[in-house]
């Protein structure tokens, strides 16, 4: 099938004095893992913790805010996200190391904090290798994998708030369960500092060599797709669950569920982020049909369909 043309939204006036880049009508198919979807009705990239904050402070509260990273565990539906999307650039991706405690800002990539904790002869942050996506993603949806997850290692967050204020966040106030935090909308982590642990490089530097051999293994990293779809339900594996219900290879218009893990969505080349969607919810009815449990949406899903009004936003934050 072909895809279809997508409208843009509308954009945001920025505030005077902003000194990062401004885009209206971005595309978001030019980044995101799938490869499809809308577009930002004003797309930023702020110069610095500064910028950001003044940003927030001047824009109108009604005004929506979304952070994106990556976009590796995300559907941008097709009619696009109205409002501010903020995206952190490299300035926001700097990592060190103090004494045990690996600093990172939001926009450093997982396999970026685990390489430096284990250059530092640090363990305790390798399952990051793992974690495809930014850190300010990872804290926000308190990702995990391989046993660890962010709320085991987390110290401490930089936050800056929907009104611009600048604040430090102990890991305790976020909340964190399963894949979730309390974090609010429009409240972007700008840096992270997590706990780790002496050890030995060798052992440090195989154990990652090992989760990226098994995630090569397993998962379909070389396709177009967004991670894992559904949260794995108490005691169970959503990939089973998924197979078990005849889900394995399953199509609708450009989306397919993987062959290889099917806890995976691929978008084979043509498909529209409702094709995406709507494979998602077609795999939750199977499973519920057949063995009674009702999966939950891992990846986010955020914006507009085609033909909803502009003001009808529908979605979860994200920053992956």
């Amino acid at each position: 099938m072909m895809a279809v043309a997508l409208p843009r939204t509308p954009g945001v006036p920025i505030p005077n004095g902003f000194r990062g880049s401004v885009e209206h009508g971005a595309s978001f198919a030019e980044f995101i893992w799938f490869r499809c979807g809308g577009a930002a009705g004003t797309l930023v990239r702020p110069a610095d913790v500064e910028d950001l904050a003044a940003l927030l402070a001047e824009t109108p509260r009604d005004v929506p805010v979304f952070a994106v990273g990556v976009g590796s565990n995300l559907i941008v539906r097709d009619g696009g996200v109205a409002g501010l999307t903020i995206r952190l650039p490299k300035a926001f991706a700097g990592v060190s190391v103090q004494g045990t405690r690996v600093r990172a800002g939001a926009a450093a990539m997982g396999i970026t904090v685990a390489s430096a904790a284990r250059d530092a002869g640090l363990s305790g942050l390798e399952f990051l290798r793992g974690i495809p996506g930014t850190v300010g993603g990872a804290v926000r949806m308190n990702a995990g994998a391989y046993g660890c997850e962010v709320a085991d290692r987390l110290i401490e967050a930089s936050v800056v708030t929907r009104d611009g204020r600048r604040e430090t966040w102990p890991a305790s106030r976020f909340g964190f369960s399963y894949r979730h935090s309390d974090l609010p909308d429009g409240a972007i982590v700008t840096e992270a500092v997590f706990d780790a642990v002496p050890g030995d490089r060798a052992a440090i530097a195989a154990e990652m060599d090992r989760i990226a051999a098994e995630r090569e293994a397993s998962q379909p990293l070389r396709s177009r797709t967004g991670g894992s779809t559904f949260k794995n339900p108490p005691g169970m594996k959503a990939w089973q669950l998924v197979d078990a219900a005849g889900c394995r290879g399953l199509r609708l218009g450009g989306a397919q569920v993987s062959d290889k893990h099917t806890n995976f969505l691929l978008n084979t080349g043509d498909a529209t982020a409702a094709d995406i969607e709507a494979l998602g919810e077609a795999v939750r009815a199977r499973v519920l049909a057949h063995s009674g449990v009702a999966l939950e949406w891992e990846i986010q899903r955020v914006g507009q369909r085609v033909g909803q009004h502009v003001g009808q936003h529908v979605g979860t934050p994200a920053c992956g």
